[in-house]
């Protein structure tokens, strides 16, 4: 009871921080991050064990999900080269600088446990990156960019990871089997999360219950993961292609079912990121307690930090200009950035739960185990503090601001008037010939125009005019409404004139408008 006790006071206690980062617009993973740190020199807190296979799965694979159902599948389609390069490219040159690095400066690791290290510390967790760019309004590519690199770069170190581990434990793998499992890792694991996709889709359409659907989508997940990873592929990337499959095909699914996954999703999202950065620094006094010379390998430490921080510049800069410079295609579908661009992107290089999750996992037959999770520690925390205290300042300093939000506005605008206009006809249809029936079309027919309008309004006016758009004075006067409606209904709940069935079947109908008026003003 007591090991129950504790865990719900670090799910609590992380909530809170979350909270309170969110109302002083903190930012969460760091803040956290140190908090853990300083709980784990309290008295009475005991050591939080770290079962990587648990967080792998319970952590790691739903936020990964959760993250690859919001993803643009045309978004990632269209920017699969950078994607491609971030993701599968730079954690195998990271791996590669870091290992040798660790190799030369750490005497006691063999090459094979060097890379073992590189490997681990090879994954970037665009959590924190992507919270500060949603924040400060990076632009929308540099995010899918970001994002997309979040989603594959996982599978890409974790497979490293695997072929490394098993040179390093000495079971004999050759250049041609470790290319063999790389490749099995990629295709089996894509493979798989396409057909969990196209399945799980096919499933959904046939089920015609919204609370099913929604159950349903909370498996997906964890079965996928299961699945590819007894079949000795990648889990992560499986899990991230059937998000991805399943994310740009919620269109066709029911709005409830929607609701009802963005909701879940978003409140998992929050407990298990708040749980997961905290759970990071209450590793302190374990990590400290098992690598038994922490002063010496601080400095290492350090010098592998470093190592990170330049091979991901100096893998973004020329990657980014190399294509464009050699290939005349390439220049001319997609002209080069200016450099501010690729100094961002080369500045969000956090590691987090996947580096420890991997540290953690990696066999006793490892030699220098215990020395790879010091400075895999030593260089997810450090990151962390550097890249978080400082990517909002470089952020603001370079200038890279979304400059499309006016063309985005413009686009929806127009496309908001073409889908009116359907909705128009397609009500003219229905009610041709009709008797009596020209009193609802009207009321109909206003409603839609009412929502056409509401984004040219917002287009033309900006947000320093004064004044009140008739959009805007509607939903307000019908917020007021619904509140009257509400407060109409609880009050005869109360006295006992409706049960609470009738009010909760009412609420859901209100809580919907009020959700709609309330997605208009966005």
């Amino acid at each position: 009871m007591i090991a129950e006790l504790g865990l719900l006071g670090l799910v609590l206690g992380a909530l809170a921080i979350t909270w309170l980062c969110r109302r002083f617009d903190l930012p969460a993973p760091l803040v956290l991050v140190v908090a853990g740190i300083a709980a784990s020199f309290l008295p009475g807190v005991g050591v939080i064990e770290f079962e990587p296979d648990v967080v792998l799965l319970l952590v790691l694979t739903p936020l990964l999900y959760s993250s690859a159902l919001d993803a643009s599948y045309l978004g990632f389609r269209a920017n699969t080269r950078p994607i491609a390069l971030l993701a599968i490219g730079l954690p195998v040159f990271t791996a590669a600088a870091v290992g040798v690095a660790a190799w030369w400066v750490v005497p006691e690791l063999s090459l094979p446990a060097a890379l073992v290290l590189g490997a681990v510390v090879a994954p970037p967790d665009a959590v924190s990156a992507l919270a500060v760019g949603r924040r400060l309004g990076l632009p929308r590519r540099v995010m899918t960019i970001l994002g997309g690199e979040s989603l594959v770069n996982d599978a890409t170190s974790l497979t490293l990871f695997r072929v490394f581990v098993a040179v390093a434990a000495g079971t004999g793998v050759t250049v041609w089997e470790a290319g063999g499992m790389f490749l099995l890792a990629a295709v089996g694991g894509t493979a798989i999360g396409l057909v969990a996709g196209w399945v799980v889709h096919w499933v959904r359409q046939r089920l015609g219950n919204a609370d099913v659907e929604s159950a349903l989508g909370l498996v997906v997940p964890f079965a996928v993961y299961l699945v590819a990873e007894v079949a000795h592929t990648s889990g992560v990337l499986a899990v991230v292609v059937a998000g991805i499959y399943l994310g740009h095909r919620a269109p066709q699914s029911g709005y409830a079912t929607r609701l009802q996954e963005q909701a879940v999703w978003r409140a998992s999202d929050t407990i298990l990121e708040s749980v997961v950065f905290a759970l990071i620094g209450l590793q302190l006094t374990s990590v400290l307690a098992a690598a038994g010379r922490p002063g010496p390998l601080a400095l290492a430490g350090v010098v592998l930090t470093l190592v990170a921080v330049a091979a991901r510049i100096v893998w973004v800069f020329p990657t980014t200009y190399l294509p464009r410079v050699l290939f005349s295609g390439v220049r001319r579908r997609d002209p080069p950035p200016p450099w501010r661009v690729p100094a961002v992107i080369s500045w969000s290089g956090m590691r987090g739960v996947v580096t420890l999750a991997a540290a953690f996992a990696i066999p006793a037959e490892v030699p220098g185990r215990e020395t790879i999770v010091f400075l895999a520690f030593f260089v997810t925390v450090a990151t962390l503090l550097l890249h978080g205290l400082t990517l909002p300042m470089v952020i603001r300093r370079l200038g890279v601001r979304d400059t499309g939000g006016q063309a985005d506005l413009l686009a929806e605008a127009q496309t908001q008037y073409d889908a009116v206009q359907a909705s128009i006809a397609r009500l003219d249809e229905l009610t041709a010939g009709t008797e009596n029936g020209e009193h609802i079309a009207g009321k109909l027919r206003h409603t839609a125009q009412m929502s056409g309008n509401a984004v040219w309004e917002r287009l033309g006016r900006p947000d320093s005019e004064a004044g009140e758009s008739p959009a805007a004075r509607h939903r307000r006067l019908r917020a007021e409404m619904l509140a009257a409606e509400r407060a109409t209904f609880v009050a005869r709940r109360d006295s006992g004139d409706i049960d609470d069935e009738v009010l909760r079947r009412v609420q859901r109908r209100l809580d919907y408008e009020e959700a709609m008026l309330d997605r208009g003003e966005s």
